[in-house]
């Protein structure tokens, strides 16, 4: 993630255009690395989020609200005292380091007024906000520093605040860009990229190779690989990312990878990932940063919360089919019954043959056309007649067996099937709600235990609805239950009823609403069909449709499961209905 120190300069410029001379009116703290402060400015009130978690670490305006917690912690307390009432009075940055300085006049306890200072330090996994009073003492921070954490840089109150060690780079601010590229070019055994990152202060990795990618064509070329004029190319680049830097002009910009996933962020267009990645532009860095970190939280909680529902329905079908493997075997083992019955006729008929205590006999078999001996074995501790029986029961408790295993697989094979769905909707979550219809479904069907207390039920969801041609509209089931609603309350019996042909997928309905459907309705409303099931990523997938008074639920079966006649199949290829 590029937010680098030209990049936090672009940001402070921004606080300082909106809320320079602000007012502080409160502060919260949502959680132990985020710190909310809120000021009136000339443009109303604004909320500054400062965050030092360490995978999005950022300070910027922000619109999205978060839940406080009942009592405010320490840190947030002593800020509100320090800080509530003051006036934002400069925003500074050293160099091109990442650590902005937020100074404010404030008034203390004894109505005096006094300067403080906020340093926000953005350093991924060390970042940090402190106060500092005017001396330059360290009132507190948000993350204290002590011996156990580091030897080299303490961040405790009562100490003086020190910036960062130095990593020894250059600054674009301080030195002319020949002087600086001439730096970068003395690293022979390095890509140009890499070289640049070694030597210059406040640029991040996908910066260096743009920069890289603009003046030769490559983003991993070698600094020896390079021509005269690679370099002069190279240093007029520098020159333009200096200006930026100087005068903080750049524009915002996001990308997005093909599943619109946003994976980085930059002060300037993009070109090097060409039509691998989307670029869009923001009007503000806050906007952006707002807008990226939302998102990509958003698919970070849906990944979280979709793998924790996809482990629990892949652990059932783990466990269903196994427990159908071992039926199936039993099943086919007391297919084999006949042979147990047999003995028990040819023992009964050759009882005045047989001795108590043998362990077996030889009879002929009467049921063999060759009229061939049969060897049965005996329990020597039983009679000849209770031997007999003993295969009549074991006959007739295997047929019984094989009544049962029948209607257990069978109905195994359909939560089976259900699961799938389930499965399947998972994956096809396109936000919490969806995700939070599907958990409340598997509570009903038992998969999850309720919580105790009363629950807020989630709140109900409408079916996905598109157009198709002649402006027939499209209805589709974003959940077994809403399936099972759709497809057996809400259509009617006119309507046609759609679903991708033994293969897990929502219900699909088109309503007729009493007119003559076109061949191409059907067809595009069996790809939308196709698109939310399974098969997504496939082609040529076969879709059933038929009329919904063709569809019924039988009695007792796992929600969205339903049977159908007077079927029509097309192949179509999926297609998102959105696109």
């Amino acid at each position: 993630m590029a937010l680098d120190g030209i990049f936090l300069r672009h940001i402070g410029k921004e606080i300082e255009n909106i809320a320079l001379d602000g007012k502080v009116n409160q502060v919260h703290q949502p959680n132990r690395d985020e710190l909310i402060i809120s000021i009136h400015t000339h443009q109303g009130n604004k909320r500054l989020l400062i965050s030092t978690r360490a995978d999005s670490p950022r300070v910027s305006f922000t619109n999205h609200s978060a839940e406080n917690p009942p009592v405010a912690p320490m840190f947030c307390m002593l800020m509100r005292k320090k800080l509530c009432g003051a006036r934002l009075r400069a925003v500074r940055q050293f160099e091109l380091e990442r650590i902005l300085f937020l100074d404010f006049d404030a008034t203390n306890t004894l109505g005096d007024s006094e300067k403080l200072t906020l340093a926000v330090e953005i350093m991924g996994k060390h970042s940090n906000c402190i106060l500092i009073d005017s001396e330059g003492v360290i009132i507190d921070a948000l993350k204290r520093i002590d011996l156990t954490l580091s030897s080299k840089r303490l961040v405790l109150p009562q100490l003086r605040f020190e910036l960062p060690p130095s990593q020894g780079k250059v600054s674009l601010l301080e030195l002319p860009c020949d002087a600086v590229a001439e730096r970068i070019f003395e690293n022979q055994n390095m890509t140009l990229d890499k070289a640049m990152l070694s030597v210059v202060m406040g640029v991040s990795p996908i910066v260096c190779r743009e920069l890289a990618y603009i003046a030769t064509g490559s983003t991993d070329i070698r600094v020896e690989d390079l021509s005269f004029s690679e370099k002069t190319a190279y240093i007029q680049e520098l020159e333009k990312l200096s200006k930026l830097a100087r005068e903080g002009e750049g524009t915002p910009f996001m990308l997005r990878d093909a599943s619109g996933k946003p994976f980085d962020l930059t002060f300037f267009e993009v070109t090097q990932y060409a039509q691998v990645a989307e670029s869009r532009s923001f009007a503000g860095f806050s906007e952006l940063l707002d807008e990226y970190y939302h998102k990509r939280d958003s698919i970070e909680r849906m990944r979280v919360r979709c793998r924790d529902l996809s482990k629990l329905v892949a652990n059932n079908i783990a466990r269903l089919s196994r427990k159908l493997s071992n039926q199936v075997a039993e099943q086919t083992k007391s297919k084999d019954r006949e042979h147990l019955r047999i003995c028990g006729d040819l023992l009964q008929a050759n009882l005045y043959r047989i001795e108590k205590g043998s362990p077996f006999v030889d009879v002929e078999n009467f049921y063999d056309e060759n009229m061939g001996t049969l060897r049965i074995k005996l329990d020597p501790a039983k009679s000849p007649a209770q031997n007999a029986q003993r295969y009549y029961k074991e006959y007739q408790k295997a047929k019984t067996a094989d009544k049962i295993l029948s209607v257990q697989i069978e109905k195994g094979r359909q939560e089976l099937e259900y699961l799938e769905t389930v499965l399947d909707e998972i994956e096809r979550a396109e936000n919490e709600s969806d995700l939070s219809a599907i958990r409340q479904e598997l509570v009903s069907e038992g998969y999850i235990k309720p919580q105790k207390g009363k629950q807020k039920p989630p709140k109900e969801l409408a079916p996905r609805e598109f157009t198709v041609s002649d402006d027939f509209k499209v209805l589709v089931g974003r959940n077994n239950r809403q399936n099972d609603m759709l497809t057996l309350k809400l259509s009617r019996k006119t309507d046609l009823w759609f679903h991708t042909k033994d293969i897990p997928g929502s219900h699909t309905i088109l309503l007729t609403e009493g007119r003559e459907v076109s061949d191409e309705a059907i067809f595009e409303t069996a790809q939308i069909c196709a698109y939310f099931s399974k098969a997504r990523e496939s082609s040529q997938v076969p879709v059933d449709y038929t009329l919904v008074k063709y569809v019924s639920k039988p009695q007792g079966s796992p929600a969205g499961r339903v049977i159908y006649t007077d079927q029509h199949t097309v192949y179509v290829t999926p297609k998102n209905p959105e696109e």
